[in-house]
């Protein structure tokens, strides 16, 4: 059983100068087509030309990693232990990296292990998802900063109210012993409805009076990047 387990974890693959080539060749040639999955479905300040180019170079790593290891079960185990220190704590911009990140690591796997079919397979099927479903984004979402003197504000808020109905929820309230500011989130519909209107929000606002300033402010995917 000693003799058994000994030969198990002593046992190594046959790595060939060839086998080493074609690994990593085949991790960059995927790599390569991780970087233009990211380039096309990512635009503005959401894309980072630095992430991009990391994602190829872990892909070729993690091919190299498992080259490396093969079928050697006791490295494979020192691998495990020692990547198990790397922590990474860069900001994630969009959730959509997350699953590149996953993307790498497996190819490279993949490749590393030789089984450069799957790899292929699999990154051409996340690669037409990506394609379709990459551009998809949140709407953004819409801010009406008011700030008015505290003795106006119960008319601003009747006024936003009725110009908006129900499409204007108020989110934060800032008060000083003299002024108020009031921030509403606005759905789009929102908009469309007071597109035909001939009063803006603004004009009525200030009409009502006491208002220091109207700000309209949106948050998107692009802000958050």
């Amino acid at each position: 059983m000693k003799n058994a387990l000994f030969e198990l974890l002593q046992q190594t693959g046959d790595l060939t100068w060839e086998v080493i080539l074609l690994n990593l060749a085949m991790s960059a040639v995927m790599g390569l087509v991780i970087f233009l999955s990211y380039l096309y479905t990512h635009a503005g300040t959401v894309y980072s030309r630095k992430f991009n180019v990391s994602l190829v170079m872990l892909t070729v790593l993690t091919a190299t990693v498992m080259t490396v290891i093969g079928n050697n079960l006791a490295l494979s185990l020192g691998m495990v232990g020692a990547l198990s220190i790397v922590r990474f704590r860069t900001a994630i911009k969009d959730s959509r990296d997350t699953a590149y990140i996953f993307w790498t690591i497996i190819v490279g796997i993949c490749c590393g292990a030789g089984d450069y079919l799957v790899a292929a397979v699999g990154s051409a099927v996340v690669f037409v998802l990506l394609l379709i479903l990459g551009r998809v984004r949140n709407d953004g979402r819409l801010l009406l900063i008011i700030r008015c003197a505290r003795s106006a504000e119960a008319e601003v808020e009747s006024v936003v109210y009725l110009y908006y109905t129900s499409y204007a929820n108020l989110k934060v309230k800032n008060t000083t012993p003299e002024t108020v500011e009031l921030i509403y989130e606005l759905h789009r519909k929102a908009l469309r409805s007071a597109e035909g209107r001939e009063e803006s929000i603004t004009d009525r606002l200030y009409k009502a009076g006491r208002v220091d300033y109207v700000n309209l402010v949106t948050q998107s995917d692009e802000v958050s990047g």
